[in-house]
C-alpha cells in the first residue's frame, strides 16, 4: 500500500500538479504544532527533491515562526478525485521574505497575488505513499478569491502593517522576523 522514496517521480509530480489543495505541517521544538490547509495556484517542483510554495498572508504566520525555531516541514496532499492517494513529502525548509534575492527569482512562478507574503523552499529527503482508501471524495467547485480581493483593497502598505499588527508573532510567543 504504502512506499517510502527518496524523491519524487513524475507521476507524483504529475498527481502534485493536479491537486487543487495542500497541507502544511510545523512545529518548534515546544509548544504547539501546526497544520495549514494551503489553496490557489502556490506550488511548484522544481527537482526531484526541491519544492516551494507561495505562503499568503492570513491571520496568524504560525510556519514562519516555526521555521525560524526548527526548519523542518512536511507537505501532505490527498486525492480527493480519482485513484485514492495520500502523498507525504519531508524536509528542510528555508523562508524567503520579499526583500530577499530568492523571492524575487521564485516570485514570477506564482500567479500573482496582492497577498503574497513568502516564498517557502523545502529540500526533501523522504517522500512517503500510502493508500489513501478512507480519504472522501469531494468535488472541486472554484477557487476563493477573497484572500486576494482584500489583499489588492488594501494595498501594500496596508498589508505592510497587517503583517506587523497580525504576523509578527506565533500563538506561542514565538517572532517571525
Amino acid at each position: 500500500m504504502g512506499k517510502k522514496l527518496n524523491a519524487i517521480t513524475n507521476d507524483l509530480k504529475e498527481f502534485i500538479e493536479q491537486q487543487k489543495i495542500f497541507f502544511v505541517g510545523t512545529a518548534a521544538n515546544e509548544g504547539r504544532v501546526n497544520i495549514s490547509p494551503k489553496g490557489t495556484d502556490s506550488f511548484r517542483v522544481l527537482e526531484k527533491n526541491k519544492i516551494v510554495w507561495l505562503n499568503l498572508t492570513g491571520s496568524g504566520n504560525e510556519t514562519a515562526a516555526h521555521l525560524i525555531k526548527n526548519n523542518r516541514m512536511t507537505i501532505m496532499f490527498c486525492a480527493f478525485e480519482g485513484s485514492p492517494l495520500i502523498l507525504r513529502l519531508y524536509g528542510i525548509a528555508q523562508i524567503y521574505h520579499h526583500e530577499d534575492q530568492k523571492f524575487q527569482q521564485y516570485i514570477n512562478l506564482f500567479p500573482k497575488n496582492a497577498g503574497a507574503r513568502q516564498i517557502i523552499e523545502m529540500n526533501i529527503d523522504l517522500v512517503q505513499t500510502s493508500c489513501g482508501f478512507a480519504v472522501p471524495f469531494m468535488d472541486f467547485n472554484k477557487e476563493r478569491t477573497t484572500l486576494n480581493n482584500w489583499a489588492t483593497k488594501q494595498g501594500k502598505e496596508k498589508i505592510k502593517e497587517y503583517w506587523k499588527k497580525k504576523n509578527n508573532t506565533s500563538i506561542d510567543g514565538y517572532k517571525t522576523k
